[in-house]
């Protein structure tokens, strides 16, 4: 029986320690190409390149892994497209997975995230897709806890398969001293950034903007991805690039004088 084809990419770059660790725990159960920008393209969320050339280079960074890998110009929607047109060709992806992502994608963030949209851009193509990310931001984060439940979440989906047109949006909890507790299936919580942005000049005196805020969480429930992060749980949240408000289609249907 062949192998699994798994596609692995991100959006913290090629050279990040997430996708080492992922790709790295793909391997132990299919055949891996990765394909992942040449920088990081955090927050660029669905973003493709139309106004100026995609470049594609082989790389040798997981040679040692069995694994061929390329770098890609462009965002994390482009890798994928890219995988699909120009490296796969006649072949077909059987999961696409992303991150490991340097820094957490709950709630709202999840439609900023260059990591979740390469896992909705291999939904939107037919592939069962897996976006993962640990709520660490540092760039020697500690992966090791990840392991086991990045394989068992991935052998899940290519066992099982997913809703056409759903990815997995899943966040680990930083590394702690107490275990994992487990895995929630979870709602994305009714989160939000509150932002500013901190006017500062340039030493030529001219102004510039750099964007900060604070996550405001105001969301109780139980029930949530944010929830299971911080009581030390991992979340998995189904997504769908069908972003139709169709509880309220019939309500602007009957109110509307259309």
């Amino acid at each position: 029986m062949s192998k699994p084809l798994i596609l692995v990419t991100n959006d913290d770059g090629i050279v990040s320690n997430g996708i080492r660790v992922l790709a790295e725990v793909m391997s132990e159960i299919g055949e891996v190409i990765v394909v992942a920008p040449d920088s990081p393209q955090s927050g660029m969320g669905h973003a493709i390149t139309i106004g100026e050339p995609l470049r594609l280079i082989p790389e040798d960074l997981f040679d040692d892994l069995n694994i061929k890998s390329y770098k890609c110009s462009g965002t994390p929607a482009d890798c994928v497209k890219l995988a699909k047109h120009h490296v796969f060709k006649d072949k077909s992806p059987d999961l696409v997975v992303s991150g490991i992502n340097h820094g957490s994608n709950l709630a709202v963030s999840v439609l900023y995230s260059g990591t979740m949209s390469a896992a909705i851009e291999g939904a939107i193509e037919g592939y069962p897709s897996i976006g993962y990310s640990l709520a660490d931001f540092s760039h020697d984060a500690d992966f090791s806890h990840t392991r086991d439940y990045v394989k068992q979440i991935a052998e899940e989906v290519l066992a099982k398969g997913l809703t056409k047109g759903v990815a997995l949006n899943v966040n680990f909890p930083p590394k702690q001293n107490e275990k994992i507790k487990g895995i929630k299936i979870c709602r994305q919580a009714k989160a939000h950034w509150e932002e500013e942005f901190d006017h500062r000049k340039d030493p030529y005196g001219r102004p510039y903007f750099w964007l900060a805020g604070n996550f405001v969480n105001n969301d109780k429930g139980e029930d949530t991805d944010v929830w299971a992060v911080d009581h030390n749980y991992v979340a998995v949240v189904p997504c769908q690039y069908d972003m139709t408000a169709y509880h309220t289609m019939a309500q602007i249907n009957d109110d509307w004088e259309i």
